[in-house]
């Protein structure tokens, strides 16, 4: 039986930094709600699918946006994903460190994208506050990361450790992976220890096109994913991490459900119920992590499934 870990990363966005106070209210509806004419497609959709499937899923929510909007906000999302049993983990974007009422860390101004761009001791400090954040509204002691846009580094690691903090799931190998100083010239696509922390991949694979695509819903279609999760069983793999958001089941306008990406999900929810003696799809909570020593090379799809899912994107481009 091999792991599966179904993760979405919880977000809200205010499209811009211009005049966000005003936005926000109609934003946070949009990005956790997603309301459309058919009825509510954002995180409401996919706890109810989970929940359907009775599958277990990781939610890792960004709380940095609160130190603008305060509590209630966030207190919201976390008790949407903790009434239905699942759980919740950390997740940081950093471009909120600037417009934190209250200063997160000294002298910053403007924005840093990614959480490798700040010193060790920064890093540190901002995954305590992001840490507390999620506990002092209802969440619990959260024991797993992911730093917004993959951007970490190894001091990232080291911070989290600091933190007591025992599992990261930030090392994406098609996206800053590779120079993020963990295990340098070695792709990493099972678990390992480094720093003190166990470092659980995004799954990856080569779809005959020359680079390395990560598992995601939206990047995705299911025939390749149900094709990925049986070549990994059969190979022994430990760990296999799947990537969503709460918002990927909208269309880019965020106006009516992308139906293409709403069938993939139900049908990978579907999937994973049918194939649960084959499949553990859990979070990182009471956890045994196994390592590996040697990293396998990344999964492979075929090129003819690469080819159909880049006509189904076409079909759902032309939709939006």
């Amino acid at each position: 039986m091999m792991d599966v870990f179904l993760t979405v990363d919880v977000e809200v966005w205010c499209d811009g930094w211009d005049d966000i106070d005003a936005k926000f209210p109609a934003a946070f509806q949009r990005y956790i709600y997603g309301p459309t004419p058919r009825g509510n497609y954002g995180l409401p959709h996919q706890l109810h699918q989970l929940q359907e499937h009775g599958l277990t899923g990781v939610f890792f929510v960004e709380p940095l946006f609160s130190t603008r909007f305060g509590l209630d906000p966030l207190a919201e999302i976390i008790g949407l994903v903790r009434e239905r049993g699942h759980e919740i983990q950390l997740h940081l974007h950093t471009e909120w460190v600037d417009e934190s009422s209250e200063p997160l860390l000294d002298n910053i101004t403007g924005k840093k994208q990614f959480l490798r761009y700040f010193s060790l001791k920064e890093q540190t400090i901002l995954i305590h506050a992001g840490a507390k954040l999620i506990e002092s509204t209802g969440g619990q002691c959260v024991n797993a990361f992911r730093a917004g846009g993959f951007g970490f580094n190894r001091d990232s690691l080291r911070a989290l450790a600091a933190n007591r903090i025992a599992f990261d799931s930030s090392y994406n190998a098609s996206m800053l992976g590779l120079d993020s100083g963990v295990k340098p010239d070695v792709t990493l696509v099972e678990p390992v220890e480094c720093e003190g922390v166990f470092e659980y991949p995004m799954t990856v694979f080569d779809g005959g096109m020359h680079s390395l695509r990560h598992v995601q819903v939206t990047a995705c279609s299911y025939r390749e994913m149900e094709g990925l999760l049986w070549q990994a069983l059969e190979a022994g793999r430990k760990a296999f991490v799947i990537l969503s958001h709460n918002f990927e089941l909208l269309n880019s306008s965020m106006s009516r459900p992308d139906d293409i990406v709403v069938a993939r999900f139900r049908k990978l929810c579907s999937f994973l119920d049918r194939h649960r003696d084959c499949f553990n799809v859990r979070g990182f909570n009471d956890l045994t992590p196994t390592t590996v020593f040697s990293q396998p090379a990344p999964l492979t799809s075929p090129i003819w499934k690469t080819g159909l899912r880049m006509l189904e994107q076409g079909v759902r481009r032309g939709l939006r």
